[in-house]
């Protein structure tokens, strides 16, 4: 079926009121459920599953500075709708089908509460992972103020839960970016983007096959795939919804939630976008774009304003990224390049909001204080079913621990692509910095791992110098990172965010570790 665009208003996502409130934290209890959703108004409802029963989740809001406890309860079947791969890690026949872990991603939080892709717990906490530690977790918020997103990350089934719903936004506020005037209150308005297949009763489709040439009989059915993309878009759980906006400034919270597919937006009108964020919050100062390209799991801060546009005049955000991103020479053909619909109406009161020239100070790291450089190289090679097989430093997940970054030491990554597409890749714990990215001799590295540059470094663009916990790796590049791990010490893991590349097998455990002690004098390193 095809569906017709714009014929559903864009919902907001509700914002979650939590169950304690104290002086200086908050208790929320989020409950994952299985559901029936309308994503379109020509469409039957569609099983899903979301937390406190909505697609994407509530919003959560806290201050800065704010503790705030959530116990993420696991009220899912025991049953999956969608096909379970048992040839991958943690998804044995004698494994659950349905476990869940809740990451809050970006958050800098202790390992007991970053959703460690092991630390899985099934419905009622039957049965854990070995990770499991704890069912309340903890998160600070003493970082800069920005959008997260929480999603699950249990090992092997990222990709099926996250696709089935369990998604939603996270946002630190204080009392300082307030003072800036931003639009604020009905003015400030997620985006959560995400894409789906539907089938004709209205269920979601997510292929459960994959050819390979000459499969052997042992071959897995249902299998993962390199990679999924749907054929339909939706924002904030509607396909191509659109937005009565008045003829002011507004502020976007735009958030990829897909699998694998990046976008590349553009405004129907002609006009920029004005970035004022990126994923740990503030640029120092606003970035006016024609075009955004955002990677799956990216977040952009976006301040679009439509106080010259005549009423009546509808604009389409599009999208013209090819899937997988970036190679091909024609725009992905699933889609119709659309994403959704602004509809411009009068302004019903005076617009005082604004966008100044500064917006915050980054202290920036500096590569002459690297204490240690580390080569992360991404593979593809093949599994013992000769499916493609997408590994970091040519390792899968349970090869163990190889990356040991000592807690506030500043690290160089130099992340190295030989491939053919963009990575995005995506480091627990902390934010991080990007240095540059620096052409090489593909075939030289392939043929003799030797370094050859063909070119000069090239600077972050202007709306990624900010704080960072996700960067695109492009192919044919050395993309340096400045990584510095702390305050918390223990098991953590980074990864490539295409969600079937982190299920199979994209994806490494780190031990964020203490200073080593120096033996003549016993004393601990600063």
């Amino acid at each position: 079926m095809r569906l017709r665009p714009f014929m559903d208003p864009l919902p907001i996502p509700k914002v979650l009121k939590p169950k304690e409130r104290g002086k200086n934290s908050t208790y929320y209890e989020v409950r994952m459920v299985e559901f029936f959703h309308q994503f379109h108004s020509q469409l039957s409802p569609t099983k899903v599953w979301g937390y406190e029963g909505q697609v994407p989740g509530p919003t959560i809001e806290v201050e800065q500075g704010e503790t705030t406890n959530v116990l993420w309860i696991n009220n899912l079947p025991d049953k999956h709708f969608l096909p379970i791969d048992r040839s991958l890690h943690s998804s044995g026949h004698n494994m659950p089908e349905v476990r869940t872990v809740v990451h809050l991603h970006g958050a800098e939080v202790e390992p007991e509460s970053d959703g460690y892709p092991d630390a899985w717990y099934t419905n009622n906490f039957q049965k854990c992972g070995p990770r499991f530690t704890r069912k309340v977790y903890t998160y600070p918020n003493t970082q800069r103020p920005t959008a997260l997103w929480y999603h699950d990350h249990a090992l092997g089934i990222t990709r099926l839960n996250v696709y089935a719903g369990l998604a939603g936004m996270y946002i630190i506020r204080s009392e300082e970016e307030r003072a800036l005037n931003l639009p604020s209150g009905i003015y400030e308005i997620p985006l959560v983007i995400q894409d789906k297949t539907f089938n004709e009763d209205g269920s979601l489709f997510y292929p459960s096959t994959f050819e390979v040439p000459n499969p052997p009989p042992d071959f897995p059915n249902p299998s993962i795939t390199p990679g999924f993309a749907g054929d339909t878009i939706i924002v904030n759980g509607k396909a191509w919804p659109y937005l009565e906006v008045e003829q002011r400034k507004y502020r976007f919270r735009i958030l990829n939630g897909s699998n694998e597919r990046f976008y590349k937006m553009r405004l129907s009108s002609g006009q920029q976008f004005i970035q004022i964020g990126s994923d740990g919050g503030l640029l120092e100062r606003p970035v006016r774009l024609d075009e955004i390209t955002i990677a799956p799991a990216e977040r952009m801060d976006v301040v679009i304003d439509f106080s010259n546009q005549e009423p009546g005049t509808s604009i389409t955000l599009t999208n013209s990224a090819r899937t997988p991103f970036d190679f091909g020479a024609e725009p992905d053909p699933s889609t119709d390049g659309r994403i959704m619909q602004f509809r411009v109406i009068p302004r019903t009161s005076e617009d005082t909001s604004t966008v100044p020239q500064f917006l915050s100070r980054i202290k920036r790291y500096h590569e002459c204080d690297v204490k240690r450089t580390r080569d992360i190289t991404i593979d593809v090679g093949q599994d013992e079913y000769a499916r493609p097989l997408f590994m970091l430093n040519n390792h899968e997940f349970m090869d163990g621990v190889a990356e040991d970054p000592v807690v506030g030491e500043l690290e160089c990554w130099r992340i190295i692509n030989t491939g053919l597409g963009v990575h995005p890749i995506h480091l627990h714990q902390i934010q991080f910095q990007i240095l540059d990215r620096i052409p090489i001799d593909t075939a030289a590295y392939t043929q003799t791992g030797q370094i050859r540059y063909t070119g000069e470094p090239e600077s972050p663009l202007p709306n990624e110098r900010g704080w960072k916990d996700l960067v695109q790796a492009p192919p044919g590049y050395i993309t340096r990172i400045l990584v510095k791990f702390g305050p918390y010490t223990g098991r953590y893991v980074y990864h490539c965010h295409i969600l079937e590349h982190e299920d199979h097998d994209m994806m490494r455990p780190l031990d964020v570790v203490k200073p080593k002690c120096k033996p003549e004098k016993k004393l601990c390193e600063e």
